[in-house]
């Protein structure tokens, strides 16, 4: 029997060569297409019976989506970023310059000057710019300002960056840098201030000396010529050159028979080597009472409108207009301010190298720049200067230049070591001693 292709040649056999040619095709064309139909048919009901964990999703349109304004829009801390060439605008700081004459002299108009000391609140560095720090603007094509850095030293510098709604960030970057240990001794031939500039102390560390030992001592009458005295010193460097930084970490003052010895411990204070502190301790709150906290320290305190992190360095105290305000700890008034437009009156107290306490919003102050105070002396009264929505005192404490919370800070708030910290303290200054050639 003949089937298929052969059957249908016989039956069409009488018919043209062409027509017999098309009427196979178009017989294969259909038989195919129900094949291919019946083939779909049956893989489309295998997937759908298919068991699957999967959810079946909508065909989507692949498109080009600019990550980076995607990430700037949900996260609008973010300044804008540029990449800076030189600076439009530099100057070092004379005496005589003022912040209004700078801007004027970088082509930076008053109500930019105005966002830059808004950012500045948190660091208040504006306000301490002396002779020799320099100041550098950055301007864009329009000349308005993107950047701005002051320039302290090669251990500090403060740089302003604006975000693209015109306000301004403020980073303060401090640089640790490479410290190494110095012994230098002398002995006394006319003062201590002159015998010590002998053997290559400066002004600051000789302030300082004098300071700790104050109590012990008296520089300009208990001294002879022939004392002898050591001093270990720490000096900073940042690559490789020193930064003019330095911190005393040991002092030794042999006269007669007696010797008079002082030793920074861990905790930043100083002790003679029996464990018994030069200086007296601090104390939580800078007040003669204690007062309702109406804002706590929060380093990651978010802004309810911009929803950018503006952090809360300080603790504000809730005390009304002309309560008095007092030194935590013994220390050097380092700078006082009469009218910040942000910060109103405010004054600032360093304690040692370490330790450094800010107060802002005062209504008087009642100390001046350079003063020395002791711990519980009234400084400052308190007030509702500056941008506030009400009196309160806002407290600063820093250690090493960062900003801590003051409540629960690890601080020196006792006058004399503990058996365990006693342990530690003996062993640093022994190796301390050695350091300076002592036994």
């Amino acid at each position: 029997m003949q089937t298929g292709i052969f059957s249908f040649f016989k039956v069409s056999f009488l018919k043209s060569p062409l027509s017999n040619i098309q009427e196979f095709l178009s017989l294969q064309e259909s038989n195919f297409h129900k094949k291919v139909m019946l083939g779909g048919g049956l893989l489309i009901a295998a997937a759908i019976l298919w068991p699957t964990d999967q959810e079946l999703i909508p065909q989507r349109i692949p498109i080009d989506l600019d990550i980076e304004t995607m990430i700037a829009q949900l996260n609008p801390s973010i300044p804008v970023e540029h990449i800076f060439t030189g600076p439009d605008f530099t100057h070092k700081i004379t005496s005589g310059d003022t912040l209004g004459k700078l801007f004027m002299q970088a082509n930076v108009g008053q109500q930019t000057m105005y966002r830059v000391l808004e950012a500045d609140l948190n660091v208040l560095a504006l306000d301490t710019l002396k002779p020799g720090n320099q100041i550098k603007f950055w301007l864009d094509d329009k000349g308005e300002l993107e950047k701005l850095e002051l320039y302290f030293s090669a251990a500090h510098q403060v740089v302003f960056t604006r975000f693209d709604d015109g306000s301004f960030n403020a980073d303060d970057i401090n640089i640790e840098g490479v410290w190494r240990n110095r012994s230098v001794s002398g002995e006394i031939h006319g003062s201590f201030y002159v015998s010590a500039k002998k053997i290559g102390l400066n002004a600051g560390d000789i302030q300082r000396i004098e300071s700790l030992l104050k109590e012990k001592l008296n520089f300009a009458k208990d001294l002879r010529a022939g004392d002898r005295f050591s001093v270990l010193v720490d000096d900073q460097f940042i690559d490789g050159m020193a930064t003019g930084a330095s911190d005393i970490l040991g002092i030794s003052i042999h006269r007669g028979r007696s010797d008079i010895t002082a030793f920074q411990n861990s905790d930043g204070n100083f002790y003679d080597d029996k464990g018994r502190s030069l200086t007296r301790a601090f104390q939580r709150i800078p007040l003669l009472k204690n007062y309702r906290i109406s804002s706590r320290f929060n380093r990651h305190r978010h802004h309810p409108v911009t929803g950018r992190t503006s952090p809360h360095n300080g603790t504000d105290f809730a005390t009304p207009i002309g309560t008095k305000v007092i030194a935590p700890g013994d220390g050097i008034v380092t700078l006082v301010v009469a009218n910040h437009r942000y910060a109103g009156k405010y004054v600032v107290i360093q304690h040692g190298n370490k330790y450094r306490t800010r107060y802002l919003h005062l209504s008087k102050s009642l100390v001046h720049k350079g003063q020395r105070v002791t711990r519980g002396q009234v400084i400052a009264l308190s007030g509702n200067s500056g941008r506030i929505t009400g009196p309160h005192l806002h407290y600063e404490f820093h250690v090493n230049g960062r900003p801590v919370n003051p409540m629960t800070a690890n601080i020196p708030m006792s006058s004399t070591l503990s058996r365990k910290q006693m342990t530690a303290f003996s062993q640093l200054v022994k190796v301390r001693k050695m350091m300076m050639g002592q036994s």
